[in-house]
This record gives C-alpha cells, sequence and structure tokens, in this order.
C-alpha cells in the first residue's frame, strides 16, 4: 500500500462525514417540506368540507363514500368526496358536554383534544393520527378530522427510499475522494521522493570535493615540506574548489529558476552563429584535452528563432561539453542546424557509448548520471532540460550515425524579417540582434561555472552529464 494511502484515506473520510452531514440535513428539510405539503393539502380539505358544512351544501354527516341516507331513501351525494381518499369525520363540541359524532363511524373524539382558536391540531384517535379542524357553531364548535396514515405512509416511504440511498452516497463519496486524493497526492510524493534523493546526491557531491580538501590540508601539515610539495598541494587544492565552486553555481542557478524563473527577454536570435561559436571555442578545448577529438558544425541559413541569446549559448555548450565527454580521445562530435518547416533544430552527436533506453526516462534528473565515464556532477542536462523548457522547445534523444547519442532541441521559427535569407532581409535600420561575436577564451573541464545573467559566464564549456 502506498505510504500516502493514509493521508489520502484520513481526507476522504472527512469529506464523507461532511457530506453525510449535508445530506443528512437535506433530508431532514425535504422530509420536513414534503409532510408540512400534505398536512397542508389536509387542512385545506377539512377547512373546505365545513365551510360546506355550514353553508348547508354538504350534509354534515355523509358515510365514508361520500353519500348519506335521505329521508326519502335516496342517497345524497357529496360532489367534492373522492372515494380513494381518507374520510372525512365530522363532531360537535359543546362546552361542558363530551363532543358527539355527527358522521357515522367516527372514532370517539376526547373533549381536551377539541382544537381551540381555529387552529388546526393533530392528535392521536385510537391508534392513528388525526388532523383536526375547528369552526364556530352556535354555542359549540363543529369540528372536522381526517387520518393521517395515508400522509405518514408516503413520508415512511421516501424516508426508507433516502435511508437506503445514504450507504451508496456516502460509500461512492468515499472512493471517490479516496481515488482523486490518491492521485493528487501521487505528484506530491514523487516529488518528495526525488527530493529527498537530491539532498542526498548533492551531499555526496558536494561531500568529496570537501574530503579531498581536507586530507590535502592535513598532509600538508602533518611535516615540513619542500616548497614544490606545498604548490602541488595548492593547485589541488584549488581544482577541488573550483569543482565545488562549479556545483554550487550550478545548484544556485536551478534553484533560483525554478523558484522564479528569469524573465526571458526573447528576441531573434541566429542559431547557426551560435552554433559555429560554441563549435569554435570547443574544438580548442578538445585539441588541448582530448587529442584527436574533433568538433564539427553543419550550420544552416535563416535559422532564426525567439529566445534569449544567453540561454540558447549556455543550452549548445552543455551539449557539446557532454558530447566530448563522452566522445573522448579520438571520438568526434557533429554540430548541426536544421530548418524543417515551421521550425528549427539544433542537433549534437558524438561516437561515445550512447544512452540506454532505460535511462532515457531519468536523463535530466539532477545529480543523475547513466555512467561513470563523463565524470560531472550530473547537473548539466538538468539546466539544459530548463533552458529547454523555459524557451519553448522540444527534445528528441536518439542514437546517432556516429555510434553514440543525438540531442535534438526544436524550435518554432521566428515569425519576425530577420529569417536572413533572400525573401525577408533585414533592415538595415534595425537589423535582427546576435550574440555577441566577442567570446572569452574556452574554460577547460570543470572550470567554475557563473549565473546566466553574469553575462560571459553563460556561454563558458559547461558542465553536461548523462
Amino acid at each position: 500500500m502506498p505510504p500516502q494511502f493514509g493521508h489520502a484515506a484520513r481526507v476522504a473520510l472527512v469529506a464523507t462525514l461532511l457530506v453525510g452531514v449535508v445530506y443528512v440535513g437535506c433530508v431532514v428539510a425535504l422530509n420536513q417540506a414534503i409532510t408540512g405539503r400534505l398536512v397542508a393539502a389536509v387542512d385545506s380539505r377539512l377547512q373546505e368540507h365545513l365551510a360546506g358544512v355550514l353553508a348547508g351544501h354538504r350534509p354534515a354527516g355523509h358515510d365514508h363514500d361520500g353519500s348519506r341516507p335521505d329521508s326519502d331513501g335516496t342517497l345524497a351525494t357529496d360532489p367534492d368526496a373522492d372515494v380513494d381518499e381518507a374520510p372525512v369525520f365530522v363532531w360537535r363540541a359543546v362546552p361542558g358536554q363530551p363532543p358527539v359524532a355527527v358522521t357515522e363511524g367516527a372514532p370517539v373524539l376526547p373533549s381536551g383534544r377539541v382544537p381551540a382558536g381555529g387552529r388546526p391540531a393533530t392528535v392521536e384517535l385510537g391508534a392513528s393520527p388525526f388532523r383536526l379542524v375547528s369552526v364556530p357553531d352556535g354555542a359549540g364548535r363543529l369540528v372536522a378530522g381526517q387520518s393521517l396514515a395515508e400522509q405518514q405512509h408516503v413520508a415512511d416511504v421516501i424516508q426508507d427510499g433516502e435511508v437506503a440511498v445514504a450507504p451508496v452516497l456516502l460509500l461512492a463519496m468515499f472512493a471517490g475522494s479516496l481515488i482523486i486524493g490518491l492521485r493528487a497526492l501521487s505528484p506530491v510524493e514523487h516529488s518528495r521522493r526525488r527530493q529527498l534523493e537530491f539532498t542526498a546526491d548533492a551531499s555526496h557531491e558536494l561531500r568529496t570535493p570537501l574530503s579531498v580538501i581536507s586530507a590535502e590540508i592535513g598532509i600538508a601539515l602533518s611535516a615540513p615540506r619542500p616548497a614544490g610539495d606545498y604548490r602541488a598541494t595548492l593547485q589541488r587544492i584549488e581544482r577541488e574548489s573550483q569543482r565545488l565552486r562549479s556545483i554550487v553555481e550550478d545548484l544556485l542557478w536551478l534553484a533560483r529558476f525554478d523558484s522564479q524563473p528569469p524573465p526571458p527577454g526573447a528576441e531573434p536570435v541566429d542559431l547557426s552563429t551560435i552554433a559555429g561559436e560554441c563549435a569554435g571555442r570547443f574544438q580548442a578545448v578538445a585539441q588541448a584535452t582530448s587529442p584527436g577529438l574533433s568538433v564539427t558544425v553543419s550550420p544552416s541559413p535563416a535559422a532564426w528563432i525567439s529566445a534569449p541569446p544567453e540561454w540558447i549559448d549556455r543550452l549548445t555548450g552543455v551539449l557539446v561539453d557532454n558530447a566530448c565527454r563522452y566522445a573522448g580521445p579520438g571520438g568526434s562530435v557533429r554540430l548541426s542546424v536544421a530548418v524543417r518547416g515551421n521550425r528549427v533544430s539544433l542537433i549534437v552527436e558524438d561516437s561515445g557509448p550512447g544512452i540506454p533506453a532505460a535511462e532515457r526516462a531519468r536523463l535530466f534528473d539532477r545529480f543523475h548520471r547513466a555512467t561513470e565515464q563523463g565524470g560531472g556532477a550530473g547537473l548539466g542536462l538538468a539546466i539544459a532540460d530548463s533552458v529547454v523548457r523555459s524557451t519553448g522547445g522540444h527534445w528528441r534523444i536518439g542514437e546517432s550515425g556516429l555510434g553514440g547519442a543525438l540531442f535534438e532541441v526544436s524550435w518554432r521559427r521566428s515569425p519576425s524579417r530577420g529569417y536572413g535569407g533572400a525573401d525577408y532581409p533585414a533592415p538595415p535600420s534595425a537589423p535582427p540582434v546576435a550574440p555577441r561575436a566577442a567570446l572569452p577564451p574556452a574554460a577547460p573541464a570543470g572550470a567554475p561555472p557563473a549565473h546566466p545573467a553574469s553575462g560571459p559566464a553563460a556561454r563558458r564549456p559547461d558542465r553536461a552529464d548523462r
């Protein structure tokens, strides 16, 4: 059973109890309204009957079927009577004397049960409740009554139906609330697990350089050493410090991006220009650190998109740096830009080991690395994914013809006039803004990254690991 089941069950139980309370309140109000309408109909019938008796249009002593024997043996029929309705009984009550039944078959009416003041009243006569209405008649009162057994039966049938529906309704409410709660808590639980994994991975990655720095300092201080040894120790500490700083700044960039993404500030950007500049600076890095590694670029004309130049430059650097790490010495990396219809794609391929299909689902998770071959902290592709999502791009991960991985990001082609083709020349007075031509020299792997908003730091080769 998932751990969030208990929370969802408690929420579903509370929701079910609230619905149950509301249901009971609605049922009580509905039953009172129905009973009131039925009793009001009886009161109206009794008042009409008494009015007819007083006016002489209805005989006071009619039988249950609405008729009574006349003096000549014929039947005097009550035109308003309904044989399907309960009979109306009439009594004459005189002060100081017990009420006398005027209608044959009427139950005994005690003196204390005669309603006074003309207001209808419900009393128990025998085993049935009766509704009584009285009007003045000379020195006494004329009382009409009708059994409420039929109305009580109707109310009981409705109440039985409501009681039978209540368990089904509450059970359906509980099951529905539980299912909705589990579905709602599923992403929360997933995020919580990822947060715990992220915290554990971040602690591990930060602890490693700190342990190395502490060990180097301890060894250096353990005994006097030549100046050259101290210098080598300081150089190793500096490298670990740079690695530590790189991890911290990447984490800070991601945290700021997640909490409050900066405004995009999109503008027409020539993707081919960024790809060419990125390939140039990584070619220098490849020649210095990985002999035989080649970085080629296949630019495409009129490859304009609308995005922040710094973000696209950072994304390109992350993907190329990632490809260089896995291609290794003697490998090859191919960077290309393609225009397909109304979309522009940036494609980075390498001759490395590729990406197993089972690892692609977690490829952009922070601190996740499919293999340890490329080194790094596993934050580069997480940064790249943040940039792609924020600029409206779409990923495609596959296998390259070079034998390794293929990363493709596509954007909608810019609708501005800065396409660069002959059909869409840029206006001389307001040319499209392209990325800065003057780029800083490429930093070696492990150089400290900077926040993307800091300008040149957003253009360095980034740490990218898959």
